[in-house]
C-alpha cells in the first residue's frame, strides 16, 4: 500500500533526467473505474492493430482504436490511421484528464489488453504527427500492469505499477530520450484499457 501512496505524489518525476514522467494514482473511484471500464469495453469501435514488420503486414491480438477532435491521419508501425469523433464517454474522459493534469490534448489512441499475455515491446511516441515535446496522458482502466522505462542511451530502467483508474503524464524530451513498454505478465488473466491522449500538430 506504501508503495502506491509513494506513487500517487503528483509532484515527483519518475525519470532522473532528459525527460518527465508523473504519476497521479487513481483520479477515479472504484466504482466510476468500473463503470467507465465498462462503457469502454462496449461502446469502443476496436479493431484488431495491423503492424507491418520486416514487410509483412501482421495482425495483432491487441486491439485498438483511434478518435480526435477531427479525422487525424496518424501513422505508426507503417500503418495509417484516420481518427474517429470523440464518444460521449470519451469526452468526459478527456476533460478529467486535461483538469487533473492541466494539459490539453486532440486526439486518444486506445489499447485492449485481453491479459498479461499481451503487451508492448520499448519503443517512443515520437511520431512526426505528434506536437514536439506535448504531453502524452496515459489513462488506465482493469488489470493492474506493469509499466517501465529505459533510457535510451544509459539504459537506465524506472517502473511504475499502473492501477485501475489512474494517470500518468509524460512530457518534456521524454520520448526523445526514453522508450517505454508494457511487458507481457503470465499472471494477469483479466483485460486492461489504456488510453493515451496525445496532440496532433496543427499544421
Amino acid at each position: 500500500m506504501d508503495l502506491f501512496q509513494k506513487y500517487a505524489d503528483k509532484g515527483h518525476n519518475y525519470l532522473s533526467h532528459q525527460g518527465e514522467a508523473f504519476y497521479f494514482g487513481q483520479i477515479f473511484s472504484q466504482a466510476e473505474s468500473n463503470k467507465y471500464y465498462q462503457h469502454l469495453m462496449e461502446g469502443i469501435k476496436w479493431h484488431n492493430d495491423a503492424v507491418i514488420i520486416y514487410g509483412k503486414k501482421v495482425t495483432t491480438k491487441r486491439k485498438v482504436a483511434w478518435y480526435g477532435d477531427k479525422a487525424f491521419e496518424y501513422r505508426y508501425s507503417n500503418v495509417t490511421k484516420i481518427a474517429l469523433p470523440w464518444s460521449p464517454v470519451l469526452k468526459v474522459l478527456k476533460n478529467a484528464v486535461e483538469l487533473e493534469s492541466g494539459e490539453s490534448f486532440n486526439s486518444c489512441l486506445l489499447n485492449l489488453y485481453h491479459d498479461g499475455s499481451e503487451g508492448m515491446g520499448w519503443h517512443s511516441d515520437n511520431e512526426k504527427e505528434l506536437k514536439k515535446h506535448a504531453a502524452i496522458a496515459s489513462l488506465s482502466f482493469g488489470a493492474e500492469r506493469r509499466f517501465s522505462f529505459k533510457h535510451r542511451k544509459t539504459d537506465e530502467r524506472v517502473s511504475l505499477y499502473l492501477e485501475h483508474g489512474s494517470l500518468l503524464i509524460m512530457k518534456g524530451e521524454t520520448q526523445e530520450n526514453w522508450l517505454h513498454s508494457l511487458p507481457p505478465i503470465k499472471s494477469v488473466c483479466s483485460p486492461r484499457i489504456n488510453l493515451t491522449f496525445r496532440t496532433i500538430a496543427m499544421n
